[in-house]
Order: structure tokens, then C-alpha cells, then sequence
């Protein structure tokens, strides 16, 4: 039986989230039908289009994203706090650039009186919108849904594009943060369709390249902050080059397929982060197969589990051996 999503969501514990969605018609629906030969890849530029457009506008960062053929990686970070601190006008005009609003929404933006019932339902939507700006949910939804009618609308069909609802899992410390961001921007080199990461095409891990190869940070995209400390600016708190060097290792790695040995010295994030090289390579290679809900070492996930009462304490033994 699935899991409700508000006890997968815990924002005390963790703002970071794997988010997965599969199609159900398979690989055609975003890549090349077999039997016909119809290439669909431009779709897959639809789903980075959109993506990297609905983060502008929610208060929700992409850390890491693959758009695969028949599926989607994403690894996001909830700034709930960046919500909180948006004035009531700044809200309304965020979700109006997402869905219509309403006529109380619209008035208030034309400059007209609201009368006092008025103002306590005006207010009622102002908090339901901004509580939808921070809601991987609501991400998801207007996400997959704008996808979804595109499709079917090239294909004259119409009909389910995506597989039931998204997979999430939560990503409660630095370790299970790299591991994840590592696997999905290598997932179009362990599926063959790319050599290397400045080539895997619709992933987050291209963009970070380009943008290095002139000194800078994607802005579409979570920047790197670096080490972290007490005070420190918002972003994933590794370094890029560090982030950068580890994939191409760690790619090279997987693509002679060998466990072999790569030196600490060489893997600064790893050594910080704590894991063998080993479970490095099983980590980046099957981490949804290993783990099936949130990720984390033990502590991390007693406080999860706890704050979502939940009473089972899923990957324990996996993240005892890999995460340690």
C-alpha cells in the first residue's frame, strides 16, 4: 500500500527529496519507437523546459535533474523559509503566472477594495497559494500534467502518460544528498546513450559544466555553496570542483564497469562525506534499488521517522553498510 505523501514529507528533518516519474507506455512516449523508428527526444526537452520554469516560480530549487527516455530524475530542495517571507502580492502573482487564481486574487491585484468577508477568504487563498509554492506535490503535478497533454495532444490519444503518481524518497544527510545527486547525473552513462557528463544531454550535470567552463553557476540550477559552516549562503553544501571531479571518477568507473580502487586523496566530497569507495560505486550505481523510501544514517532517520510517526524504519541495514 502506498504511503500518504505528507508522512514522506518532513521538512524539520530534511528540504532535499528524490523525486522519480516513470511513463507508462514506455520509452516511445519520450524517446525512439522501435517498431516505427518515430524519434520522440524533443519531449525530452519539453520536461527540462518546464522544469527549470516551474523553479523560477515555486520555492522549490533543482539540485539535480535527468530527463531519461522513459523516466525522470530529480532531486529538489524545498525552500519553505523563502515562502514565509514572500509578502501577500508576491504570492498571488507567482501562482498566476502557474494557474488563473480567482476573482478575489484578480481584484486585489487591480487595486480594488476588498470588503471584510471578502479579506478573511482573500486571506484563506493568499496562505493555500503559499503553501502550494512549497509543495513538491503541487511541483510534480503541474510538471507531469503540462507534459502529459502535450503528448497526447502530438499523439491525437488521450489517456495516462505518466505511471500512477511520482516516487519520493528524502535524502536526510550530506552522504545520502551526493550519493543521489551522483546517481541521477550518471544515469545517461550507465544507460549507454552517453559517453561522458558534458554530453549526457538534458541533465543537471551538463548545465553545471557549461556554465564552470566560464567560472560560473547555473542560475536555473541549486548553486554550490561549498564547505558547510554555522552561517553560510543558501546551496547544496559541497564544493562544484570537488562535486564535478567526483563524477568524472566516479563515471569512468562505472563505465569500464570495475569496483576498482580510487584513491581518497582524489574524492575530497567522499572523504568529508564519509564512505568507502565501494559503497560509493554501489551507491551511484543502484541507489533505488537499494534504498526504497528516505536515506540516511541511523540518527537521521530516528528524528524522520519520529517527527512523521512512523512507526517502521525502512533501509537500516543498507544505509548501516553503505552510509556509515
Amino acid at each position: 500500500m502506498a504511503i500518504a505523501r505528507k508522512r514522506q514529507v518532513s521538512l524539520v528533518d530534511t528540504k532535499y527529496y528524490h523525486c522519480i516519474s516513470r511513463c507508462v507506455r514506455r520509452a516511445f512516449l519520450c524517446g525512439e519507437d522501435r517498431f516505427t523508428g518515430q524519434s520522440y527526444e524533443h519531449r525530452r526537452g519539453w520536461v527540462e523546459d518546464k522544469l527549470l520554469a516551474l523553479a523560477k516560480v515555486f520555492c522549490i530549487d533543482v539540485c539535480a535533474y535527468a530527463v531519461m527516455s522513459n523516466h525522470t530524475h530529480l532531486v529538489l530542495y524545498v525552500d519553505d523559509k523563502k515562502a514565509n517571507r514572500l509578502n501577500d502580492k508576491a504570492i498571488i502573482l507567482r501562482w498566476h503566472k502557474l494557474c488563473k487564481g480567482t476573482l478575489l486574487t484578480k481584484k486585489y491585484l487591480q487595486g480594488e477594495k476588498l470588503s471584510k468577508s471578502e479579506f478573511i477568504f482573500f486571506n484563506q487563498t493568499v496562505e493555500q497559494y503559499r503553501e502550494r509554492l512549497s509543495s513538491i506535490s503541487w511541483f510534480m503535478r503541474l510538471l507531469n500534467e503540462d507534459i502529459a497533454r502535450r503528448a497526447n495532444k502530438e499523439d491525437n490519444c488521450t489517456g495516462r502518460f505518466w505511471e500512477g503518481r511520482f516516487k519520493s524518497q528524502a535524502l536526510l544527510d550530506e552522504a545520502a544528498l551526493a550519493a543521489c545527486m551522483a546517481y541521477v547525473d550518471l544515469n545517461p552513462i550507465r544507460a549507454k546513450i552517453a559517453n561522458t557528463p558534458e554530453k549526457s544531454i538534458y541533465t543537471s550535470v551538463q548545465k553545471r559544466i557549461e556554465s564552470a567552463s566560464t567560472g560560473k553557476q547555473p542560475k536555473k540550477l541549486l548553486r554550490f555553496a561549498g564547505m558547510p559552516c554555522q552561517i553560510m549562503p543558501k546551496g547544496l553544501p559541497f564544493e562544484l570542483k570537488s562535486y564535478l571531479e567526483l563524477i568524472e571518477l566516479t563515471g569512468r568507473c562505472v563505465r569500464e564497469g570495475k569496483r576498482g580502487y580510487i584513491e581518497s586523496s582524489h574524492l575530497p566530497l567522499l572523504e568529508r562525506v564519509n564512505i568507502s569507495p565501494e559503497n560509493w560505486l554501489k551507491l551511484t550505481t543502484q541507489f533505488t534499488r537499494v534504498f526504497h523510501g528516505a536515506v540516511g544514517r541511523a540518527a537521521a532517520q530516528e528524528s524522520y521517522c519520529e517527527n512523521l510517526k512512523r512507526k517502521r524504519r525502512s533501509n537500516v541495514s543498507n544505509s548501516e553498510k553503505l552510509l556509515a
